[in-house]
């Protein structure tokens, strides 16, 4: 972990992400979140990601809350700045604390769409699509494609990091998995990785990129003890 004051440190996360960032975040940490949609066009995303890396011209250290997301974080580079991104494809691990748990849980059972607040917060999933395809095809066409949609999928796993008020998002989750016949259920997660992000230690969860270096593929290889 580098001896970096807060306040030369910057925060650039997904919408999502940084729901579960923001109530472990030390005092004086500055924050940018980065619009959720990116996701689907991962070449953007990395655009975007550099752009705001570029205009950091305050911080020396700049955490990630990012995960390789479709190697959108490939090819990053802090001129000035350490880049500091959890070792993972992408959120799901970080919502459940490691890449380990969520291979864990995709050994399990693969066909599982995952739900957190900021997820739920951001509205973009099929499920807030099907609200909006009523309005153009009528209820009876709109269930038939989002059932097209789901065909793969048998659970809806609400995860619980334990970080905020849960009992709003655990009833949509419930209520989503009853409306669209899939089999609910609250799964642990951990807010480990996150912490250990922002906090420290970097151990082999972690990819540390030197100033002027580049992030490349490789260096989310997991690491074999």
């Amino acid at each position: 972990m580098l001896n970096v004051p807060p306040e030369r440190t910057k925060v650039i996360a997904c919408a999502t992400v940084i729901e579960e960032m923001q109530p472990l975040m030390p005092a004086g940490m500055q924050r940018q979140v980065l619009e959720f949609g990116l996701h689907l066009r991962p070449a953007e995303l990395t655009k975007a990601l550099q752009t705001a890396i570029d205009q950091s011209t305050e911080a020396d250290l700049i955490l990630l809350g990012y995960g390789q997301c479709s190697r959108a974080v490939v090819g990053l580079t802090g001129k000035h700045c350490t880049l500091v991104v959890p070792r993972v494809d992408d959120c799901i691990a970080i919502f459940l604390g490691s890449r380990n748990a969520y291979q864990t849980q995709a050994s399990k059972e693969p066909g599982t769409y995952y739900l957190t607040k900021g997820w739920i917060e951001v509205g973009d999933s099929p499920f807030e699509e099907y609200k909006r395809m009523i309005g153009r095809y009528g209820e009876q066409k709109a269930m038939r494609m989002i059932k097209l949609m789901l065909k793969n999928y048998t659970r809806l796993a609400f995860i619980n990091t334990g970080v905020y008020e849960l009992e709003r998002y655990r009833d949509y989750a419930r209520q989503t998995a009853e409306r669209f016949g899939l089999r609910f259920e609250e799964i642990e997660g951990a807010p480990s990785l996150v912490e250990k992000l922002l906090r420290g230690p970097w151990d082999d969860e972690i990819v540390v990129c030197p100033p002027g270096q580049t992030i490349t593929y490789e260096m989310f290889t997991p690491i074999r003890s």
